[in-house]
């Protein structure tokens, strides 16, 4: 129940201040409640995810443009033509290789109730989307078999409830799926504007990572200014965001990769460390450059034997996050390290969660990282990108050395 001493203006402002006390409601864009049973998992740990009104120095807050034109933002080639019954999309018939990943023509899905059509310009590509091509990821409940988990591209129609004043407007959007297509139905709540800072190939390669990173790293992890994390696959998509946002905000950041040349390309990006795994012991390397002491958090896609070794990086009250498990799903490990440590394991997945929560963590995004973005401090790294009759190709790109993000190019 919230408490009517509570200044609910003030509360709107400041989501480190409705966490720091639960009493607050959160509020999303829009002034719709977000109901507490809802969000338990948010504010049970209120007093240690403090961490976005610790961050909260480092923005304007008044730079608040969520749902609407932002400062830097403009209406960038509209075409506002009739919308066409038909699109071009990948949608695979079975599980397979790349080269399962081909065109073909689906009808053009129609925005509900706080909804928006976007007519898409770019999609980022990720590795959730090669898990589902390979049969090992089904699409939520009521979400789009068609692959593709953010987009970037201009609103072409609105739903009840949407302000009709988006139409025209570039945007970038997460998404349950749908993305490698020419249209793409997202939830309001879940689109930032593009500014002109970003291309839209830029802007539809980060609200996948962006949201996992900074629900991980910043919110579950609690990571705060002068904090040191380890980061697996430094020049991955994650990996590249997590190097960017931890410059921001003041955090030393160590990561992994599989070559010199990849550890080479994460110092150029700002990492303070690389580590190539395969020739140096990355948890001897750990101490050392950390005098022993260990790192404050640990953010882990690698899973399987990764984890025990992960926990011996780890300092005291370390919190260790896991977000997928590409080495494997099972380990065993030392309960008493745990214990004597007093660490902290946890983890998630991004896909699954609720709208609510996706939206809670929009409304941080565009208060204290999208004013970074909207001065130019802050941009995903663009490895390769693809037409998306060539998605196959796209895909196989990630099973390569690159660096950074790869993205669908449809109507840029």
């Amino acid at each position: 129940m919230v408490n009517d001493a509570l200044d609910p203006e003030s509360a709107s402002l400041d989501l480190g201040l409705q966490r720091a006390n639960p009493g607050f409601e959160l509020l999303d864009r829009q002034a719709i409640d977000i109901l507490p049973d809802q969000l338990v998992h948010r504010i049970i740990g209120a007093l240690r995810e403090k961490i976005v009104g610790l961050h909260a120095d480092n923005v304007d807050r008044d730079a608040r443009h969520v749902n609407k034109p932002g400062p830097n933002s403009t209406k960038r080639g509209t075409r506002m033509a009739e919308i066409p019954d038909w699109m071009t999309a990948i949608d695979p018939e079975r599980p397979g290789g790349p080269e399962v990943l081909l065109p073909v023509r689906r009808p053009v899905p129609q925005p509900g109730p706080g909804e928006l059509l976007l007519r898409v310009a770019a999609a980022g590509i990720n590795r959730p989307d090669v898990a589902q091509r390979e049969g090992n990821y089904a699409p939520p409940a009521g979400a789009s078999t068609i692959p593709g988990l953010e987009v970037a591209g201009e609103v072409v129609k609105v739903g009840q409830g949407v302000m009709p004043e988006l139409l025209g407007q570039p945007m970038c959007a997460l998404l349950p799926g749908g993305g490698y297509a020419e249209y793409a139905v997202a939830d309001a709540r879940l689109c930032l504007p593009v500014p002109n800072t970003l291309t839209m190939i830029e802007a539809a390669a980060m609200p996948e990572t962006l949201w996992t990173v900074w629900s991980n790293l910043f919110e579950r992890a609690y990571v705060a200014d002068g904090d040191t994390v380890l980061v697996h696959g430094g020049t991955s998509g994650i990996g590249t965001m997590a190097i960017a946002l931890a410059q921001l905000f003041h955090v030393r950041m160590i990561v992994t990769a599989g070559s010199d040349e990849k550890c080479a390309a994460a110092l150029k990006l700002g990492a303070a460390h690389a580590i190539n795994y395969r020739t140096r012991d990355f948890v001897a390397e750990v101490r050392a450059i950390t005098g022993g002491k260990g790192v404050d958090a640990v953010l882990d896609m690698v899973g399987g034997d990764y984890l025990p070794r992960n926990l011996d990086c780890l300092a005291d009250d370390g919190r260790h996050v896991s977000i997928a498990i590409l080495g494997g799903a099972k380990t065993e490990f030392n309960i008493w390290k745990v214990m004597a440590k007093r660490l902290t394991l946890t983890g998630s997945t991004l896909r699954p969660r609720s709208v609510e929560f996706k939206a809670a963590v929009a409304d941080e995004i565009a208060q204290l990282v999208w004013p970074h973005i909207e001065e130019g401090r802050l941009k995903p790294v663009i490895d390769a990108t693809f037409p998306l009759e060539h998605a196959a190709d796209a895909h196989r790109r990630l099973d390569e050395d690159h660096v950074g993000k790869v993205v669908l190019t449809i109507g840029a």
